[in-house]
């Protein structure tokens, strides 16, 4: 199994980079106090640190609302992740406790600024991709069960035909969803190599190291760029 992202996004995108982590033997039912801790400390961090500033005129934003632009996203009202939950955190009004995997991911995205996905890697069916979407491609939004199908040309997530993330970066769907029982994840960090590639790397190790000392789990790192477009999970 195998990460890809296209040759065709680096043609549309100015030098993205991809920060990765695969980490197995997770086990996510438990409480963890000390990724309690540090959620609500960062939380409380950028909340204080942001509050009177306008999330997406930050320099750290910017980058991916360009790039959005480039896509034929529009930002203001398709945003990307990072800027949802910033904004959202410069309001006061918090992230709610999901579960310890998706809380130590959100940790490291609120600390660095960046975006960073999670997926179920045992509900993989075959490679996951960075592509652009073709006819055939549906989506079920987190939290429903209403199939959406994509027109030609939207940059995604996918496994197979199944969209993990539609937007590139916007919105990931319900199936690979991280739950108590999910085990073994796969987190891309999404960054430019002109523009963030520091804080993508810096993001991922203390990502990896987080997992390993926290959850026990064994780790794989990686880094995507134009000169190396695939990895592999297994």
């Amino acid at each position: 199994m195998k990460f890809v992202v296209s040759k065709d996004v680096f043609e549309k995108l100015d030098n993205p980079c991809f920060g990765i982590v695969v980490a197995k033997g997770i086990d996510n039912t438990k409480n963890y106090d000390e990724i309690n801790n540090m959620l609500k400390a960062i939380i409380e961090e950028d909340e204080i640190k942001f509050k009177d500033k306008k999330v997406k005129e930050l320099e750290e934003v910017l980058c991916y609302r360009d790039a959005f632009k480039s896509l034929g996203i529009n930002p203001n009202k398709f945003m990307s992740s990072i800027e949802a939950m910033l904004t959202r955190v410069a309001k006061g009004k918090g992230l709610p406790s999901i579960n310890p995997i998706v809380d130590i991911g959100n940790i490291i995205s609120l600390k660095y600024i960046l975006p960073l996905g999670a997926h179920d890697i045992d509900t993989l069916d075959g490679d996951i991709n960075v592509r652009f979407s073709k006819q055939g491609d549906v989506f079920i939004p987190l939290g429903c069960e209403e199939i959406e199908k994509l027109d030609d040309g939207e940059l995604i997530y996918s496994a197979g035909d199944k969209v993990r993330t539609r937007r590139w970066i916007w919105r990931q769907s319900e199936q690979g969803k991280i739950t108590e029982e999910s085990k073994n994840i796969f987190f891309p960090i999404d960054g430019f190599n002109n523009v963030n590639n520091s804080n993508v790397i810096k993001a991922r190790d203390e990502l990896a190291s987080l997992l390993e000392k926290i959850l026990g789990c064994e780790i794989k790192v990686g880094f995507i760029d134009k000169n190396n477009t695939e990895f592999e999970i297994n």
